[in-house]
């Protein structure tokens, strides 16, 4: 008697892939699952969300103006053409002598002539520009000029002013004052909470303003004539305000090594 051999059965296997969550269990002929252990897939490495601190820092500066501007006149009328130019011109020589000794420099002195005549006589007059950039040694020469000349010099007001280098300078420094001051608010804010600080994601300057005087000045407004040289320096003085928006990244605290 022969045995019978049994029939031929055949098993098919699916490779299931790692990240294929769907299919984790083995598959066999006839698409029937068979349950097996449930091996642990790893999942694709999602970037951590960055931690961001969001602080605001506002900054106000101030610059007293850095230049003065005074003028001198000198005028003489005469019935002949020449006593009038020799009585100017001895004045204004002895004016820019004056000048050159207390140090101030051509650039800075700025000389006009005007030469007409009035009915039967002639009128000379000479406008002397003076720049400067000391202040106190302004109000001695403007003192000096005024004891030595008559009557007919004529002194003006000095007339305080800013150069667009040192307006500039002021935006700048309240922009970059506001910065830190944002910064050191967020610093403060990590070390209460035990985080540290991180790089800065975002600046953006979100409003800046400027404004001449104080206030009270802008309020109630005085002639110039009655205001001291101090208070001139006071009214001519500019403010400016800056505000920014900053975001830091947060960083958990760094944990020290130990050394074995």
């Amino acid at each position: 008697m022969s045995l019978q051999q049994a029939p031929q059965s055949r098993v098919f296997v699916e490779l299931v892939p790692w990240a294929d969550r769907g299919r984790e269990n083995n598959v066999v002929s006839g698409g029937e699952l068979l349950p097996g252990l449930r091996r642990p897939v790893p999942s694709a490495q999602a970037q951590p969300a960055t931690r961001e601190v969001h602080v605001r820092g506002t900054a106000e500066v101030s610059a007293s103006p850095d230049r003065a501007q005074v003028a001198v006149l000198v005028s003489s009328t005469k019935e002949a053409a020449a006593e009038a130019k020799k009585s100017v011109c001895r004045r204004l020589d002895y004016i820019t002598q004056s000048l050159q000794l207390q140090g101030l420099q051509a650039e800075n002195v700025t000389v006009t002539k005007d030469f007409r005549r009035v009915e039967n006589a002639y009128h000379m007059e000479a406008e002397v520009c003076i720049t400067f950039t000391e202040f106190g040694k302004m109000q001695n020469i403007c003192n000096f000029l005024v004891e030595k000349l008559d009557s007919s010099v004529v002194i003006s007001q000095p007339q305080f002013y800013h150069t667009p280098g040192s307006i500039e300078n002021l935006r700048r420094q309240a922009c970059l004052v506001a910065v830190e001051n944002a910064w050191r608010k967020a610093q403060e804010v990590c070390n209460l909470v035990g985080q540290t600080l991180g790089k800065p994601l975002l600046i953006k300057e979100e409003e800046t303003k400027e404004w001449e005087g104080q206030i009270d000045d802008l309020q109630s407004p005085r002639l110039s004539s009655s205001l001291t040289v101090q208070q001139k320096i006071k009214s001519a003085t500019i403010h400016a305000v800056s505000k920014v928006f900053i975001t830091f990244e947060v960083k958990g605290k760094e944990k020290k090594r130990k050394n074995f």
